[in-house]
């Protein structure tokens, strides 16, 4: 045991043992590729402190040691450190105060504290602080070796997330995720420390937003992403059918089983199987989902033994299941099991910012498949932004693939979405048609003015093209560079007819 007090000569502490959890941490750090672990050990007692750096170094990390406050923030200015091991009582100053400045400086550093003075009111202070871990002394080696081990884990375990975070963020996880918004910036840091784990999710949302791409997500950013992934649509199974799909059965079960048949709980073996529409599954099939979830064991049909299952459960729902529960079509046992962490995906209404995004990714798919380099018209662009969008994404990407089904050319226009997105601009323009005779044609039509005596002017191609530009760019709160990509001109064109306009770089255009 290693503790405050001076250790004999012949006591030298010994290499701790290889155990599942050192290997296991062992090898994400190496599968991960970051550096070893730097950690800084603090203790007054020589004894202690060389212990500790001896069992550290035994385990791959870079140690330094540090007798006092003074010296430890001398290190701490000289070189990046990932760990803190330190004494909280120690001449020269408190442990906890040097913790406290190591959380200003510091944040992401992780800390264990260790003290000869247990005591409640201590551990409870460090933790406030920030500690991330707590040693009592006297503590043994492989009390120091998991408590090392753990920290290892965490640091790349935060290191994954910030990665996996970054590639939903930037559209480049896997999945293709789309968006910026700050709904879908939480949305991303959910999901990348979901991804690690094996619990089972509940995506919550309307229909349309996305929910099986979240589901889709989380397996293939996970560590299990070799393994199969498979969806089921609870509401499209036919009701008598679901318990042989999902448990399975053998021969002779019932009237047309001619042969044995694997359930999709056992086939995804560490997999991930993705119930869909989780809220339309029948009361009896709740409770034996329940007890399959609960004994990680199912019993196919007409079976007299069970089989196991390890596959990861993600289920999702457009329907309120706290409200079903209350009303008895949901069983609540089934519900918290299945509600170990919840994922809210925002409708689209919500985070109309990412819309420009979104038509820009769709209209990139549409480019490969035509060959046709789409863009959109002004007045299209701007019933983008208002529209309420119902329907989500999914209504997002049929309207735009229709406007290109049905567009006479590269420029989709207005006239070629869908009608009740046109009468929604229509309504939105107080009930007054685009398409009145001249004389009651309103400002609003594009390349129309009105004179002062009620006669409509046409304007030049010139204007016309100004107009789009700047509505565009104000429609895309000042981001130039998506406005150039969603018209179809370079960002060089678009800057320099700005600086035609008289409007410079710096110039505010939202």
């Amino acid at each position: 045991m290693l503790s405050g007090r001076p250790a004999p000569r012949d006591a030298r502490p010994e290499a701790p043992r290889r155990t599942p959890l050192t290997q296991t941490a062992a090898e994400r750090v190496a599968a991960a590729g970051t550096p070893p672990m730097e950690v800084l050990v603090v203790d007054d007692d020589a004894s202690v402190r060389r212990a500790c750096a001896e069992i550290a170094r035994t385990l791959g990390f870079q140690v330094t040691e540090a007798a006092d406050a003074l010296q430890a923030r001398a290190a701490l200015a000289e070189r990046a450190t990932d760990l803190l091991l330190l004494d909280l009582h120690m001449p020269g100053g408190s442990g906890l105060t040097l913790l406290d400045e190591v959380r200003t400086a510091h944040p992401s550093m992780i800390v264990v504290v260790m003290t000869a003075y247990a005591s409640v009111k201590t551990a409870v202070e460090a933790m406030r602080i920030g500690a991330g871990d707590y040693l009592t002394k006297p503590f043994t080696l492989e009390e120091l070796t998991t408590t090392l081990e753990r920290a290892a884990q965490r640091r790349t375990f935060d290191a994954e997330s910030r990665a996996l975070r970054e590639k939903l963020r930037t559209g480049n996880g896997l999945g293709m995720l789309v968006g910026k918004s700050p709904v879908m910036e939480k949305l991303y840091r959910i999901l990348s420390k979901v991804a690690y784990t094996t619990h089972p999710v509940l995506i919550l949302g309307e229909s349309g937003t996305g929910k099986e791409l979240i589901a889709r997500s989380i397996h293939q950013n996970g560590p299990n992403k070799s393994r199969p992934f498979i969806p089921v649509d609870c509401g499209a199974l036919v009701p008598t059918l679901i318990e042989s799909e999902l448990f399975g059965h053998v021969k002779g079960a019932f009237t047309g089983a001619n042969r044995s048949k694997v359930g999709l709980l056992a086939a995804a073996e560490r997999g991930t199987v993705f119930l869909d529409e989780i809220g339309e599954l029948p009361l009896d099939l709740q409770a034996k989902l329940l007890r399959a979830l609960q004994e990680r064991e199912v019993r196919p049909v007409g079976a007299t033994h069970s089989v196991p299952i390890s596959a990861r459960i993600v289920a999702a729902t457009n329907r309120d299941l706290a409200q079903m529960v209350e009303q008895g079509r949901f069983r609540k046992d089934l519900f918290f099991r299945l509600n170990v962490v919840n994922i809210r995906v925002p409708p689209l209404r919500e985070r109309k910012s990412d819309i420009p995004l979104l038509a820009a990714h769709v209209l990139d798919r549409m480019r490969r498949e035509n060959s046709m380099n789409y863009t959109f018209a002004d007045d299209a662009i701007s019933l983008l932004m208002q529209y309420d969008w119902p329907g989500n994404v999914r209504e997002l990407e049929h309207a735009i693939e229709r406007a290109c089904a049905l567009s006479s050319g590269p420029v989709l226009h207005l006239g070629d979405f869908p009608t009740q997105m046109q009468d929604h601009r229509f309504h939105l323009a107080g009930g007054q048609s685009q398409y009145l005779e001249p004389h009651h044609m309103p400002t609003a039509v594009p390349g129309m003015t009105m004179a002062a005596n009620g006669q409509p002017v046409v304007q030049s191609i010139a204007e016309m093209e100004k107009q789009a530009i700047l509505n565009t760019i104000r429609q895309l709160r000042g981001d130039k560079l998506m406005a150039a990509k969603l018209l179809g001109i370079g960002k060089t064109t678009l800057y320099r007819k700005l600086k035609e306009y008289g409007l410079g770089d710096d110039a505010d255009l939202r």
